[in-house]
């Protein structure tokens, strides 16, 4: 019986065959570190791009005992800020060889922090984009595949989100992704720069931050429940999400990155197409730990709504199925599960 490869398995062969030099910015943060240690499995060439801002070094030094020493000597880390022209500049011209592909994660992100902060939010993510951008022009890219965000569709109500639906953004970090995209057609239009932006819906896995006052509910709730401490739901629980495992991110990001001219130029939900409520989410986890030997039987507690805060989201992904055949190879479940002996380990390293 013949075996149809994927599109992503079709990819990562010629990749290795091949091998191309890729830029991640905030490689040392969780889904740029994710997809550092995907490139470098696959044996490609690495330039990364960190402040430190919201990246950890243990990130780095975590992908480092992942992969062999060979494919290591295949990353050049840079520490430098995006809002630094010339620290992009550097990052593009540092080894002596043309980057092929430039996967623009670094950002701030969270809605709070944007609220409490909107100048540092808005510096890092439109000043900081737009530099990308022109160095990006300036050293003839193939292609520049930045994180966009679900929090484009603001307050526009229907279900499942459609990539040409959007509302009115409902916090400044909205605001300032949507600009991305707006900023990332007029580079495409005007000097024929390759852009693809990724709407990423709720992503979570392994590196994601469990700590600080803007971490991820995930991270937040797991790390919670290890430690046996109370755990808070904002509203009633039922608010839903689709959450998407950082595995099927980062198979996006390089679907994008290499995708034909129809696949290129265009924005894409990234997500399962699945809802899951926050009630279903407590369920799960606690599920995971179990497995895992951790128990957990507290009851969540209530609280208010937060502020800016879609009540349900849940992406349509049939136009990234259909322009670079992205299949999502992670249920919620499976990445869950898959995520959790990370965390529990994590947590352990830090109460040493």
């Amino acid at each position: 019986m013949e075996v149809i490869m994927s599109r992503y398995d079709e990819v990562k062969k010629q990749l290795i065959q091949t091998p191309k030099t890729w830029l991640v910015t905030g490689v040392a943060g969780f889904i740029g570190s994710n997809l550092l240690e995907t490139l470098l499995l696959l044996n490609q060439k690495v330039i990364g791009l960190d402040n430190f801002a919201t990246g950890h070094q243990h990130n780095l030094d975590e992908v480092q005992s992942e992969v062999s020493p060979k494919q290591w000597h295949n990353f050049t880390f840079i520490k430098g800020d995006i809002r630094n022209f010339e620290d992009c500049q550097k990052a593009l011209t540092i080894e002596n060889t043309a980057v092929d592909y430039i996967l623009h994660q670094a950002a701030l992100g969270s809605v709070p922090r944007s609220i409490a902060d909107p100048i540092l939010t808005n510096s890092a993510n439109i000043t900081g984009f737009v530099n990308m951008l022109t160095a990006a022009k300036d050293a003839n890219v193939a292609t520049f595949v930045y994180a966009a965000s679900s929090s484009t569709y603001g307050d526009h109500p229907a279900l499942p989100k459609v990539e040409e639906n959007i509302g009115k953004p409902l916090s400044p970090y909205a605001v300032t992704k949507y600009v991305n995209e707006l900023y990332a057609d007029v580079f495409n239009k005007t000097y024929g720069l390759n852009t693809t932006g990724l709407r990423y819906f709720n992503v979570f896995g392994k590196r994601q931050d469990p700590d600080g006052a803007y971490a991820a509910v995930i991270p937040k709730w797991t790390a919670a429940m290890i430690g046996n401490q109370d755990l808070f739901i904002n509203g009633d629980g039922e608010t839903s999400r689709d959450f998407c495992f950082v595995e099927n991110a980062v198979q996006a990001n390089i679907l994008a990155a290499t995708a034909d001219e129809e696949g290129k130029n265009q924005v894409f939900n990234v997500a399962l197409g699945d809802r899951t409520t926050l009630n279903e989410l407590f369920s799960s986890l606690v599920s995971a730990l179990s497995i895992n030997e951790v128990s957990y039987s507290k009851q969540a507690i209530y609280q208010d709504f937060r502020a800016g805060d879609v009540r349900h989201s849940q992406a349509d992904i049939s136009k990234a199925k259909s322009l670079i055949g992205y299949q999502p190879e992670f249920r919620i479940q499976q990445g869950i599960n898959k995520a959790m002996p990370w965390y529990i380990d994590f947590i352990k390293k830090q109460k040493m």
